[in-house]
């Protein structure tokens, strides 16, 4: 059976190349990224069909490296924090790979007995990794050729939809988006949006539950709290707006960040007896292995030796004490570096493996495409925070502190690797059981996929930050990149190393997501649906304008899928419903990519506009972004309608 190739390896490589670039934009502009398993095995079977030998094994290899991209790009979430509080001025390139690469395997190795727990033992529905094994097994059957071509026309149609309005937008024909600051009672909210069709995408591939819990948190942090933390009206000589915006990343920021903490920390309570039964179950194939009998395993069951997996663990840890002690050179950290250091390794150690649950078990539960890592990212930042405030207390030397939370990101950055990789990789795995996978030549993929990743993330990074900037960072301008989880992790560890963290906020924050996870339990125990907790969280703290065409799009997607249900083929229609949604998000993405490219070498974000103020863009945004929605779902009806031809 041909499975791990080089040619295999060759195209998942430059997938993933391609995909990472498109996901580093899109996360640092709305702090999303999305799943790249589905078009990456749609593309890899278009382009295998030209070779002889091909097999839905290999094809799903391909896709198992490229759909690193998908969530290793997550790292952006902690990375550009060191430029926000001003400790690095670019991305100093083979140390941000070293950081990236050394969590990313970390994270491969942590999933390997994770597996048992959450793909064989488990009913979890892992939505991407279902679709994307359906996507293989029709494109090795009958009609496979029909469905990979139309599949592909969808592709296409929604990338270059979603980008030329982008382009539309960046010419200033069109609007980026809409905002207003409104009275509310006694405060003042804002209401805005931004015109993405990137986000529509995003809402039909979470599904009506995520969107629906993403809108409550939006109601919540704008309706609720954002009007309560405002009243009184702003300060002498603050703009309303202003002052809105700066209370939002004050205060109901922080709350956010509460629920989400409790989310994951729930999350890895109801974790705890599937993992001790997964780890018991992969050392039991070791010793069946070591009996001579590793043939008697099913083929879908043999993973990576578990010994294999824990000496890799621990042999990472001393490139893991070597990075840690060159990045505290000269820093408080290097006065107590023995401690510090091995506390630090011990702490990555015991994290990683909560992380690699959390993010599994999320995973599973709502797919990659919502990224649910970013939450328990929070609560990395807080760990080590606390853990270095222990060490050092709190000093009233702004340098000092500075250091501190600059160590503080670096280790999250690290832990954050696992986080990404462990969301990614039963998604993967969870693929391969369905296609009759070997789950150690996936593991070994995604090790690859993740070196790809690693290598090739940094100068985009570089490029971005060149470019546009990162809000809040010192000479930022007003074009530059929001980057809102590397902003709000940042201010946690500014807020616990500085001893001005507001833990009532925090405390509100879990108030919040406790009263979700009793809501939710009780949705699911009563078969009424769910509220997902972490996504209400998000809902909460992530700008209005980067969040309200989700819940949009969630809807759209959910008709469709109601209408699919009725279709000739409903499961045909509805992978197509997620190809023309993954289109959406592709095209944006990477025309984002290659327009920071275009003002990089101009050395103007204004690069392409054609008007400098067009009085018309809000309203002719509106009817094209309409019009755009609507053509792409009549036409991904009518294709999907169509019976498939032999």
């Amino acid at each position: 059976m041909r499975e791990l190739t080089i040619r295999g390896v060759v195209l998942g490589a430059l997938l993933t190349v391609l995909f990472t670039a498109a996901n580093v934009y899109l996360g640092l502009k709305i702090g999303l990224t999305f799943a790249t398993s589905i078009p990456a095995a749609v593309i890899s079977m278009a382009v295998l069909k030209a070779f002889s030998g091909s097999t839905i094994q290999e094809n799903n290899i391909v896709q198992t490296i490229a759909s690193a991209a998908g969530t290793l790009s997550a790292i952006i979430f902690v990375l550009p924090g060191l430029i926000m509080i001003g400790w690095w001025t670019g991305f100093p390139y083979w140390q941000s790979v070293a950081v990236i690469a050394v969590g990313g395997i970390l994270g491969v190795m942590y999933s390997v007995p994770l597996r048992r727990a959450l793909v064989t033992g488990s009913d979890l529905p892992y939505p991407e990794g279902v679709a994307a094994a359906e996507v293989l097994k029709v494109g090795a059957g009958v009609g496979g050729d029909e469905e990979n071509r139309r599949g592909l026309a969808a592709i296409v149609f929604g990338s270059v939809l979603s980008a030329g309005y982008a382009i539309l937008a960046k010419m200033k024909l069109v609007a980026e988006e809409a905002a207003t600051v409104v009275k509310l009672g006694s405060g003042a909210t804002s209401f805005s949006t931004s015109f993405s069709l990137a986000l529509i995408g995003v809402g039909h591939l979470v599904g009506l539950a995520v969107g629906v819990a993403m809108l409550v948190g939006l109601v919540i942090g704008w309706i609720f709290l954002l009007p309560h933390f405002t009243a009184g009206g702003p300060p002498a000589g603050t703009e309303l707006a202003d002052f809105v915006s700066q209370t939002f990343r004050q205060k109901v920021r922080f709350v956010g960040a509460g629920t989400i903490g409790t989310a994951a920390v729930w999350t890895l309570l109801k974790m705890l007896g599937p993992i001790m039964r997964g780890i018991a179950g992969a050392l039991a194939a070791a010793r069946t292995r070591k009996a001579g009998q590793g043939d008697t395993l099913e083929l879908t069951e043999r993973d990576l030796p578990i010994g294999v997996v824990g000496a890799v663990i621990v042999a990472a840890m001393v490139p893991i004490a070597a990075l840690l002690v060159s990045f505290a050179a000269g820093g408080p950290v290097a006065q107590s570096l023995g401690l510090t250091i091995g506390l630090t390794v011990l702490y990555i150690l015991v994290a990683g493996i909560v992380i690699a649950s959390v993010c599994g078990y999320m995973a599973g539960l709502i797919g990659a495409s919502n990224s649910p890592i970013s939450g328990v990212g929070i609560l990395a930042a807080l760990g080590i925070s606390l853990l270095l405030a222990a060490i050092f207390g709190h000093s009233s030397d702004p340098g000092q502190t500075k250091a501190l939370v600059a160590f503080a990101l670096f280790v999250t950055a690290i832990v954050f690797g696992v986080a990404t990789i462990s969301n990614d990789n039963l998604q993967d795995l969870k693929t391969g059981q369905l296609v009759g996978a070997t789950p150690w030549r996936q593991q070994v993929a995604l090790v690859l996929g993740v070196v790809f990743g690693a290598l090739v993330i940094p100068p985009i990074l570089g490029l971005l930050n060149s470019t546009f900037g990162f809000q809040g960072a010192p000479g930022a301008g007003e074009n530059a990149l929001a980057a809102p989880q590397a902003a709000l992790i940042s201010a946690i560890a500014q807020g616990v190393l500085g001893g001005n963290l507001d833990w009532g906020l925090i405390g509100t924050g879990a108030a919040i997501g406790a009263a979700v996870i009793l809501i939710d339990e009780v949705l699911r125990k009563s078969g009424k649906g769910s509220l997902p907790p972490l996504a209400v969280g998000m809902g909460i703290y992530l700008p209005m304008a980067l969040t309200a065409l989700i819940p949009l799009g969630a809807i759209v997607g959910h008709f469709y899928e109601k209408w699919a249900e009725r279709a000739p083929d409903p499961a045909f229609a509805q992978r197509m419903g997620v190809l023309a949604a993954t289109g959406l998000i592709v095209g944006e993405s990477l025309f984002g990519v290659a327009f920071a490219g275009i003002a990089a070498v101009t050395g103007s974000p204004e690069a392409l506009a054609v008007l400098k103020d067009n009085a018309f863009a809000a309203p002719l945004g509106i009817a094209v972004f309409v019009g755009a929605i609507a053509l792409l779902y009549a036409r991904t009806r009518k294709a999907a309608g169509e019976k498939l031809t032999a």
